[in-house]
């Protein structure tokens, strides 16, 4: 309960960031026809951020429990409403940006309003619902230990990812590669994104679980599983990915020129795809065994100091432009997912079981020392 009023009180200042967005962009050289657009959309979005809050606490503390299926329940239902919802709000109403953005917040709160009635009144949550006590906030200490580094490392990952994007608004045709760049090939990305994601979500619940309940082998066990199942995936959407690589483009607009940029990207598309999700599996991994502080050393080495500095190289001094500008993405993926798969495979699952045991006493100590 405690973390998710942090959660809350840090979306204040993430609201005024979004706010003034326009102006910070086009202090930064971007376009302003692009940067007005921009400003609009993350304003109309700010309403997400506080059901987003809720719908993270509340997934963390359903997974720990194995209720997944109540989630999917729940988000099926709001996605059936927001689909509708969208073309409404753009097309018949002509709201455009500001429309879109307006339906996944509506989205949002319906799914989160769902997950809500079914924790107070589900007979599956009532030996673990409890209402907010002070011992919630004893425990923040050893939160803040592992939400910080966490967030951090999430962060470079994906602020490398926006960096590029907003490169990209610098280049001599800012509106065809922001276009290719954050349309096409990050909407791409970000879409299978949510598949590795989850196997990255299922391994760091699976193995967290197994490492407190001292079970080092089954930990070892579900690790290869879920590589074993995601490489699988992985390679079936980047054949899938490059099969239609001529009918791609078509997905984002009827512009020729847009349509074969995209099928010259989709080869860095189909790269991306897989070294990217092998990183989101192994983070998952490394936030289930408690590494997160080795995982943002991780990712700021390879992103900023690998991936960025090759973007830059490649896309404005060898004037690359865009495939550039990815091709630096695509170096820091791999210098991260090499670097993870290094730290994984040198694991000693007994240390870490012994490790995880430490932790949870520290958090009982913790609960039973007075305010």
């Amino acid at each position: 309960m405690g973390p998710s009023y942090v959660s809350f009180i840090v979306c204040i200042p993430i609201s005024l960031l979004w706010i003034f967005t326009d102006k910070l962009l086009i202090l930064t050289g971007q376009d302003p026809a692009i940067a007005t657009e921009v400003g609009k959309y993350l304003i109309w979005l700010i309403p997400t951020l506080f059901p987003y809050v809720i719908l993270q606490s509340l997934g963390c503390f359903l997974q720990t429990q194995s209720l997944v299926f109540p989630m999917l329940l729940s988000t099926v239902a709001s996605v059936s409403l927001q689909l509708p919802l969208c073309w409404v709000l753009v097309f018949k109403l002509k709201l455009g940006n500001a429309g879109a953005a307006l339906s996944i917040g509506i989205s949002y709160w319906l799914n989160a309003i769902l997950l809500v009635l079914y924790v107070k009144y589900s007979s599956s949550c009532k030996k673990t619902r409890v209402p907010f006590l002070m011992d919630a906030l004893q425990t923040m200490g050893g939160f803040f230990r592992f939400a910080i580094p966490s967030a951090v490392m999430i962060c470079l990952e994906w602020w490398a990812f926006e960096i590029v994007v907003l490169l990209s608004g610098l280049s001599p045709n800012p509106k065809l590669e922001t276009s290719v760049l954050s349309l096409c090939c990050l909407t791409i990305t970000s879409l299978h994104y949510l598949i590795p994601y989850s196997f990255s979500v299922s391994a760091s619940t699976r193995i967290s679980n197994e490492l407190g309940a001292g079970n080092p082998v089954a930990a070892r066990i579900a690790l290869c599983t879920v590589l074993l199942e995601s490489v699988s995936e992985f390679f079936l959407a980047s054949i899938t990915l490059y099969l239609c690589r001529s009918i791609l483009g078509y997905a984002f607009s009827d512009e020729k020129e847009v349509i074969d940029y995209v099928k010259r990207m989709t080869s860095l598309l189909c790269m991306s795809i897989i070294m990217d999700g092998t990183q989101a599996v192994l983070s998952g991994v490394a936030r289930g065994s408690g590494w997160q502080h080795l995982g943002a050393y991780v990712n700021l080495g390879a992103y900023y100091l690998v991936g960025i500095p090759v973007a830059l190289i490649l896309g404005f001094a060898l004037h690359l432009r865009g495939m550039g500008l990815w091709s630096g993405l695509v170096a820091g993926a791999t210098v991260q997912s090499l670097l993870l798969s290094i730290i994984t495979g040198l694991t000693n699952w007994e240390n870490q079981v012994i490790e995880a045991r430490r932790r949870i006493y520290e958090g009982e100590e913790e609960k039973a020392t007075p305010v």
